[in-house]
C-alpha cells in the first residue's frame, strides 16, 4: 500500500429541502386551509478516525465528497425526508486543515472519535408555518437554507510514543526490524526509508510504538534531500532515539547537523526527551567505541548508549531508556543487568 500523508478535498454539506405549498380540501370540511409540510434537512459532512488505516491514499482518488440535500415537503403537514449523512473515515492521527493550511480545524487523536464538521442546511418552511389571523391562505414558502462547502487539507501525524531520527545510514531501519515486527527495507545507501513505518515493540510485558521517518541531512529544513516534512510525524512523540553512525566520518558533526535540523524545525522537537544511541559499535574495537562515545557524551551533555541494532547488542538498554521516558514500567531481569554494553 502507498503511503501519502497529505491530501486536499472538498467537502460539501447538502441544502435543506423545499417547504411544500399545499392545501387541504376535503368532502364534508367547510374551512380548508394550508397544510403544506417543511422541508428536510440536508445531509452532514462527519469525520471519523477509525483503527487499522495508516495512510490518505484512498483520498488520492477521491477527492469531492457532497452529502445529499434534504427533500421537499408535501402535504398533509409532511416533512420531508433529512438527506443521508456522509461518514469520511480517516486514519487516527489526521488533522484537517484549513485551505492556506493555517488553522488546525479538527484534530483526530482516538480511534473512534467522530466530528461533524459541516452540519447540512436547515429545510424550507411550508405554507402551513406562514398562516396567521392575518393572512389565512399563505402561498409563500423556503427554499431550504443552503449547506456549507469548502476545500480542505487533511494531514497525517502517525502517532507513536517514541520516534527515530539520524542521518541516512545511521541504522534506524535494522534498529525497528531488530525490536519491532516492522519491516523496513535496508541497504547500503542513502535514504533506503522513503516514509514513515511504524513498530510495535514488546519489551518485558509491555508494548509501545516506535516510528522511523526518513534521514535527515544538512539543510534539511531547507529541502534538501527528502527535506524534514516527515517530522511531523514524530511531533507527538514523548521521546526521541538518536541514532549516530559509530562508523561515519564525523560522528559528533552528525548528531550536531541532525540537531540543528530539529531546532530549525521547531514544533518543540527540540525540547522533548533525547535518547542517545551510538550505533554499529560492533565495527569497532572496543577501546575505540569507548573514546568515541565519550567525545559524542562531552559534546552532547547527556547519557550515550553503544548499541549495534544488526548484532542485537545493547538493546536491551535501549529499550530500558525509552519504557522509562514513554512511561513503561519495565521489570528488570538479570540478563539485562549483565549487558556487554553499559551506558557511558
Amino acid at each position: 500500500m502507498h503511503f501519502l500523508d497529505q491530501a486536499k478535498i472538498f467537502v460539501k454539506s447538502g441544502d435543506g429541502g423545499v417547504g411544500a405549498v399545499s392545501f387541504r380540501r376535503e368532502k364534508f370540511l367547510q374551512y380548508g386551509g394550508p397544510d403544506g409540510g417543511n422541508g428536510g434537512k440536508g445531509g452532514d459532512i462527519i469525520f471519523e478516525a477509525v483503527a487499522g488505516l495508516n495512510t490518505l491514499i484512498d483520498f488520492r482518488y477521491t477527492q469531492h465528497f457532497k452529502a445529499p440535500r434534504g427533500k421537499g415537503g408535501a402535504g398533509r403537514n409532511q416533512t420531508g425526508a433529512g438527506g443521508d449523512d456522509i461518514v469520511i473515515k480517516v486514519p487516527v492521527g489526521t488533522q484537517i486543515l484549513s485551505e492556506d493550511k493555517e488553522a488546525v480545524l479538527a484534530d483526530f487523536t482516538e480511534a473512534g472519535q467522530r466530528e461533524v464538521f459541516m452540519r447540512g442546511g436547515d429545510g424550507g418552511r411550508g405554507n402551513l408555518s406562514f398562516k396567521s389571523s392575518t393572512n389565512r391562505a399563505p402561498r409563500q414558502h423556503g427554499m431550504g437554507w443552503p449547506g456549507e462547502e469548502g476545500w480542505v487539507w487533511l494531514r497525517l501525524k502517525l502517532l507513536a510514543d517514541a520516534g527515530l531520527v539520524g542521518l541516512p545510514n545511521a541504522g534506524k531501519s535494522t534498529f525497528i526490524n531488530a525490536v519491532t515486527n516492522a519491516n523496513a527495507k535496508v541497504g547500503d545507501y542513502p535514504f533506503t526509508t522513503t516514509r514513515p513505518q511504524l513498530g510495535v515493540v514488546s519489551h518485558r510485558s509491555s508494548e509501545f510504538v516506535i516510528a522511523d521517518i526518513p534521514g535527515l541531512i544538512e539543510g534539511a529544513a531547507d529541502g534538501a534531500g527528502i527535506g524534514d516534512r516527515f517530522l511531523g510525524h514524530i511531533e507527538r512523540c514523548r521521546v526521541l532515539l538518536h541514532l549516530v553512525d559509530a562508523t561515519g566520518e564525523d560522528p559528533v558533526g552528525a548528531y550536531r547537523i541532525v540537531r540543528r535540523e530539529l531546532e530549525a524545525y521547531g514544533a518543540g522537537l527540540e525540547d522533548k526527551v533525547e535518547v542517545i544511541g551510538l550505533n554499529k559499535v560492533d565495527a569497532l574495537e572496543p577501546a575505540d567505541a569507548k573514546k568515541l562515545a565519550t567525545k559524542l557524551k562531552r559534546a552532547s551533555k547527556a547519557e550515550v548508549l553503544m548499541m549495534s541494532g544488526a548484532s542485537g547488542a545493547g538493546l536491551e538498554a535501549v529499550l530500558d531508556r525509552l519504557a522509562d521516558a514513554i512511561g513503561v514500567k519495565a521489570v528488570a531481569t538479570p540478563e539485562a543487568e549483565a549487558a556487554d554494553w553499559s551506558p557511558l
